[in-house]
């Protein structure tokens, strides 16, 4: 299986002209791009102006998406609106936006059946604050079973199969304390983490096989450490997102930790 790299730009940069320039320098890498399945996602206004530059390995996705197909919903982006615009990948319920915009598990839950339904590929984001790993990871745990429980309510009833399900979706655990920290996890709590939530989807939701990535401080220093390990399937990778040669040597690393 292909290690699957999202690079999250998160609100940034402040112009179309340094989009294209930070794109542009991952097209520059494409011949890199072997092992791996590399995943833009740059901010809502910028969508269009890429929607023809994938390639086979390299695809575009969003950073969120609303729950209703269209309506009077002010500021809002629905699923169409996104495939539309060339995406095919979309995150949802990311720590900053359960943290600063106060989603709750309801309207994650929401977004991420209706991502499915529509067809996108859907990289729903769980994990623990500092304040429940400090109890240990048996806690940590006990809390991303809670989470998946609420964001994942209904994914049974989904009229598509369940091989296009597994192929659809994707967990990216981020330990909230990590992000922006400067610190990641250690790979080996990461990996424990990691296999507990493939064996709750398989005995829980009989979803086999589901990818499940890293994300919390990523860069080319330590991304190695993570993705040597089969159990990690990629990273989601925040700030070094906007630095060409962390990029660079990010999809260089993946060539060498192919899995089948």
């Amino acid at each position: 299986m292909k290690k699957l790299i999202i690079f999250n730009w998160k609100m940034a940069p402040d112009s179309l002209k340094e989009a294209k320039r930070f794109f542009n320098a991952v097209l520059d890498f494409k011949s890199y791009i072997i092992n791996s399945e590399i995943v833009i996602t740059p901010p809502f206004v910028y969508l269009n102006e890429f929607k023809n530059k994938k390639l086979k390995n390299l695809k575009l996705g969003a950073q969120d998406v609303f729950w209703e197909n269209a309506g009077a919903y002010t500021g809002e982006i629905s699923a169409k609106m996104l495939k539309n615009s060339g995406v095919e990948y979309v995150i949802v319920g990311h720590s900053e936006r359960r943290k600063y915009l106060n989603e709750t598990d309801e309207i994650i839950n929401k977004k991420v059946l209706a991502g499915l339904k529509a067809g996108l590929k859907v990289i729903l984001c769980v994990g623990e604050d500092l304040l429940i790993r400090r109890h240990g990871k048996k806690a940590a745990e006990n809390f991303i079973k809670k989470q998946l429980e609420k964001d994942l309510k209904g994914i049974r009833s989904l009229v598509v199969s369940r091989k296009l399900l597994v192929r659809n979706f994707t967990i990216a655990y981020e330990p909230i304390w990590a992000i922006g920290a400067g610190h990641s996890d250690t790979p080996q709590d990461a990996v424990e983490i990691i296999k507990y939530i493939k064996n709750l989807l398989a005995a829980r939701y009989s979803l086999n096989s589901i990818r499940v990535l890293y994300g919390g401080s990523v860069d080319s220093k330590n991304a190695a450490n993570f993705l040597k390990h089969p159990e990690i399937d990629g990273a989601l990778v925040g700030h070094s997102s906007l630095k060409a040669e962390e990029v660079k040597k990010m999809i260089l690393l993946t060539n060498s930790y192919f899995t089948i």
